[in-house]
């Protein structure tokens, strides 16, 4: 477990829950990851709803957008700025200074939910509330990385900057006249690169959390192998790939170049879960729900290689990623994270965990399996995927709820 250095005189906040960062924006990725998914069921199903083509925003970008720069940043940056604490030993925010970060995403969130799809004076404000909000997280990250002079973060930092651009661009399409093949470029273009952070982080804590989820005791029989090379091939391999599917989908040879640059990133992925894998992790939730998070990544990379060919929707390649990589290994992260920063034992989670798991796995399977074997009730497939998606987050939020919003056991202050 991480041991924290406090400073002479210990810190203080209004509330627990701005004690650090992962605190309050998991619980509010967690609540949102509710709400905004019960939007979204009823944008797509209900009977009276009204879209203006022209003028509102096509409510599948509505969806992608809160799922990728709504719920995906809020976990990012709870993440990141808990983790730089440790990274480099120097303070992140905490106290009213951390709810100034926290609010303009809040805000922002509430704007979508209540104005919906309507592109207005109301979605303006939204934006420049989401601007406001990652450049505070980017200022907050990226200071401490380059005061201690980290130079292997400056891929970090250079995500983070280009998520900025994705936000700023999204909006700039939507108030210009609605480019919709551009539009849809900037949701993608996000989407990829909060795939390319997870894939980064993941390949430094999944190995960790492995060994020591395994050997508490600190002594590790079995090491977790990681390879330089995967990586700077999987680096390679998933940039090409990003290019190929946001900028070159309309260019002759985009099904050879999808193909090549899928397939190398789903073999490399699964080369590392080969060298990650030990069969300790079967009986600690908290590890195979990581391990089968990246399986589901590999999976989904497999389906981009085939789709030009076998003719499927993209977006069942799209999902597959999707609710492996900013579902499962989202949920799967706070989860742990939450317990060990809160000075609690990560060896005996709660046992709803388990069912947190499963009911991401299912709404991974009936969006992503079920579409191939039941095509003629697609939109019935989508919906029992979205009742699996409610219920794991409503048992993360009532599981977690009382361990965010209280002290750490041990009295230190986090």
């Amino acid at each position: 477990m991480q041991t924290i250095k406090l400073p002479s005189k210990p810190p203080t906040s209004p509330h627990p829950v701005l004690n650090l960062s992962f605190r309050i924006f998991f619980l509010g990725a967690g609540i949102f990851a509710i709400v905004s998914m019960l939007k979204w069921s009823h944008i797509i199903f209900a009977t009276d709803f009204a879209f203006n083509a022209g003028t509102d925003l096509l409510p599948f970008y509505w969806h992608g957008h809160e799922m990728v720069y709504g719920y995906g940043l809020a976990v990012i940056a709870g993440f990141l700025l808990t983790a730089v604490k440790t990274w480099t030993n120097q303070p992140m925010p905490y106290g009213w200074k951390l709810l100034i970060i926290f609010l303009p995403w809040l805000f922002a969130r509430l704007i979508f939910l209540i104005n919906g799809i309507h592109v207005n004076i109301f979605m303006m404000i939204a934006c420049g509330l989401d601007l406001l909000f990652w450049g505070l997280v980017m200022f907050f990250v990226i200071k401490p990385i380059l005061l201690v002079q980290q130079i292997r973060q400056l891929g970090i930092v250079g995500m983070l900057l280009l998520i900025f651009y994705g936000q700023g661009n999204f909006y700039y399409t939507i108030f210009h006249g609605q480019d919709y093949i551009v539009t849809q470029a900037t949701l993608l273009f996000g989407f990829y690169l909060i795939i390319g952070i997870v894939l980064t982080i993941g390949r430094r804590v999944v190995p960790m959390f492995i060994e020591r989820g395994i050997y508490p005791n600190g002594t590790v029989a079995k090491q977790v192998k990681n390879s330089i090379w995967l990586d700077r091939l999987n680096f390679i391999g998933f940039f090409c790939f990003m290019l190929v599917d946001v900028f070159f989908k309309h260019v002759t040879s985009y099904a050879y170049l999808l193909t090549m640059t899928a397939l190398l990133v789903a073999i490399i992925n699964l080369w590392r879960l080969k060298n990650w894998h030990l069969a300790e992790i079967w009986s600690r939730p908290l590890l195979w729900s990581l391990w089968l998070s990246f399986m589901g990544i590999a999976i989904g990379f497999l389906l981009f290689a085939v789709q030009p060919w076998l003719n499927f929707n993209h977006s069942l390649a799209f999902h597959a990623v999707a609710l492996s990589g900013i579902g499962l290994l989202t949920l799967s992260m706070m989860s742990r994270v939450a317990l060990g920063h809160t000075g609690r034992s990560i060896h005996h989670p709660p046992k709803l965990v388990i069912g947190i798991f499963i009911c991401m796995i299912l709404a991974w399977l009936a969006r992503v399996g079920l579409p191939f074997l039941l095509p003629e009730y697609y939109l019935l497939t989508v919906a029992i995927s979205q009742g699996f998606w409610l219920l794991a987050f409503f048992i993360f939020c009532l599981t977690y709820f009382k361990i965010l919003m209280t002290t750490r056991e041990d009295g230190l202050f986090g």
